[in-house]
Parts: C-alpha cells; structure tokens; sequence
C-alpha cells in the first residue's frame, strides 16, 4: 500500500521516498560492483582496499548492495506499519551520502586505513537501526521491532568482517552471519509477503486453491531454518549442521509448497517470488551434502545458491513490485522485467553450475556475472526514469 499522507515536499522526487535513492543506487552499484570483481577475480585489477579481492566482493554484496535494499525496503514498508510520514529531503539525503560514504571507504581503505574505513562503513546501518526503532517504537507498532534482529545481525557481522580481515587476513565466521542474517529477512518477511501478494492475485485471476496462512508450522520451519543457520555460522562443517541442514532443507520446502505457487506461472511478478525462495531449500540442501560429500559438492555452491539466488532474485522482486506499485505503474511484468528475473536466476543457477564444478568453469562464471550485471544494471536503466519523477497519479 502506498502511503496517502506526504508531507508539502517540494524538493527532486528522487528524494521523495526512501525506495527511490536506495534502489537506484543499490541496483546500478550491484551489477558495476560485478564488473569490477571480475577483472580482480582474474588478477587484473587491484583495487586500493584493504580487504582481499574475495573479501571485498562478499562485503559490498552484504553490506553494500544489500543494506542499501533492505533500507529503501524498510523505508517504504515502516510508514505503512506505523502510520508515521515517511522519511523524505534532507534527512533522506544525508543517509544517503552516508551510504556512499561507506562504499569509497571500502574501495580506498587502503589509504585511509582500516579502523577509519570501518567506522565510515558501520556508520550506515547503525543510523538505519536507530532510524527504524524510532519509527517502529514512535508509531507504537511492537509487534514489528522483530525486523530489527536481523538489521542488528548485519551491523554485527559487518563489524565483525572488519575485524576478522585485520586481524586474521581474511572474513570467516563474519561472512556466514551476514548471510545468516540476510536469509532470515527472507524467511521472516518472504514468509508473510510471498503468501499475500500471491492470494491477491489468486483471488482476483485464478480462483480456486489459495496458499496456506501464517500458522504454527510457519513458526517452526523459521525456528529450524534460523537454527541451521546460527549452527553453520558457528561449524560450518560438523556433522549436527548437516542433519539440521537436511531438516531446514525438508521443512522449508514443504513451506513454499503450501503457497500455491505453481498456479502462479501467469504472472512473473508473483511465480518469481517463489522461484526465489525456492533457492532458500535448494542452499540448505547443497550446504548439508557439503557436510556429508565434501568431496563431490563444495559449500560455495550452497552459499552462492543462497547468496547470488535466494538474495539475488528475492532482492530484486521485490524492488520491482515495490516500484511499480510506489510509481503508481500497473503491477504487470513486461518484456523488461522479464529479462531481468530471467537474467539473475540464469546468473545463480550459472554461478552454482560453476561451484559443482559441471564443466566449462570460466564461461559459467561470466554467464553469471554478465546476468547479474544485465539483471541490476538493467533495472537501474529501466526503472531510473521512475525514480526521477513524481509519483503518476491514478
């Protein structure tokens, strides 16, 4: 739902509406932070950070990309939860810049050092924390304080990725809180929004078997998926994270099989929603077999399966519904926006293809850094035009 109330704003539109700064800029820097990550994956570029190539590429993923998503989310769904005015001017563009801030301090930490490039980098989402609480606790809306756990797991693990890299040389258990921290987001809220906007559009085209409600064993797969992840952040490899890795997998299937989603396949903007979310069990899965085979599948395949799938494509549904319907356009896939959900579940699938070692490596690793960069580059071109503009009335 679009807020009614704005305050008299006068000012560009782009700063109208938190969604609109964050995921233009989070998209375009998506796909042109994967364009320079390979040229340094192939050791022909060096970048003047103090992190690894590698360190460098899963930190703007987390803490650079997803951060700035999760905001313009955030920003957008809050007044909704609270009934409070959104964030819009000049409190809007100093997070902003504040964002922007924290990515050039991690391309030049190597300059200014890294407790500096540190501090500018947590800046960020520890004024998003703050900005969200107060909403939330000023709109008297607790039941909603939850969505800060994951935000505060982010602000941790950023925290601790910048640690880990100074004192050890390289992230670890860092770089798998902040991936635990981005799949509970899904889970917690994919799990209310996926079911909803999918018996929305049942109800009005497709009457018949409508998805599941929120109910007990909604509760339980979040438990099981949310303690695999705590016991994986702490041993990636012992065999008990394998057995709760399995039952994760198992449960949250059968938790999108309850959505209806195969009746869905009419309407991308939807069936892509599920496809996502697919990815949650298809990672859980890969990263049990890497508990108990090793050998045959490497947990990268797993971690890129939840990271370059689940968060790829779940991240960039959403910013395509949220906009379309924040921009007063009709909630209609085209050939635009077909291409680019094609584009970033061929760039995961292809990345995982690459991790399982299924033969021809080096073009499956460009297949998918060319489709993540057609899927986040192109919605930045696509949907710039939106952002810059006001709000169409209807």
């Amino acid at each position: 739902m679009a807020i009614a109330r704005l305050r008299d704003y006068q000012g560009p539109a782009l700063l109208s509406y938190g969604f609109r700064p964050f995921f233009l800029l989070g998209s375009l820097y998506s796909g042109l932070s994967m364009m320079l990550w390979m040229p340094q994956f192939y050791g022909v570029l060096e970048l003047a950070t103090h992190f690894s190539p590698v360190d460098w590429h899963v930190h703007e993923l987390f803490f650079g990309y997803l951060s700035a998503v999760v905001t313009g989310f955030l920003f957008t769904a809050v007044p909704n939860w609270t009934g409070r005015m959104p964030i819009q001017g000049s409190p809007l563009l100093y997070l902003v810049i504040l964002w922007l801030a924290g990515r050039l301090a991690m391309t030049f930490s190597a300059f200014i050092g890294w407790l500096p490039a540190m501090a500018v980098d947590l800046a960020f989402l520890a004024a998003i924390a703050l900005v969200i609480g107060s909403e939330i606790m000023a709109g008297k809306n607790w039941r909603n304080l939850k969505v800060l756990l994951p935000l505060l797991m982010l602000l941790a693990a950023n925290t601790g990725f910048h640690l880990e890299v100074h004192f050890t040389g390289t992230s670890d258990v860092s770089r798998r809180l902040a991936m635990a921290a981005a799949i509970t987001l899904i889970m917690l809220i994919g799990g209310r929004m996926i079911p909803s906007f999918t018996r929305n559009w049942l109800v009005r085209e497709n009457p018949g078997r409508l998805p599941t409600p929120f109910g007990h064993f909604d509760l339980v797969s979040l438990a099981v998926g949310v303690a695999a992840l705590a016991a994986w952040v702490a041993s990636p490899s012992d065999s008990p994270v394998g057995v709760l890795m399995t039952l994760a997998a198992l449960v949250h299937l059968a938790r999108l099989s309850r959505w209806a989603g195969d009746r869905t396949l009419r309407d991308p903007l939807v069936a892509v929603l599920h496809v996502a979310y697919l990815f949650i069990p298809a990672g859980f899965a890969l990263l049990a077999l890497a508990v108990f085979q090793p050998d045959k599948v490497p947990a990268i395949a797993g971690v890129h399966a939840l990271g370059a799938g689940a968060v790829g494509c779940m991240t960039l549904s959403v910013m395509v519904r949220a906009t379309l319907g924040h921009t007063g356009q009709a909630l209609k896939a085209g050939i635009a926006e077909k291409l680019v959900f094609a584009s970033v579940i061929i760039a995961a699938l292809a990345r995982m293809a690459a991790a399982l070692d299924l033969g021809h490596i080096d073009l499956m690793l460009h297949i998918a850094a060319f489709g993540w960069f057609i899927a986040f580059a192109g919605f930045a071109a696509v949907y710039a035009p939106l952002f810059l503009k006001p709000r169409r009335q209807q």
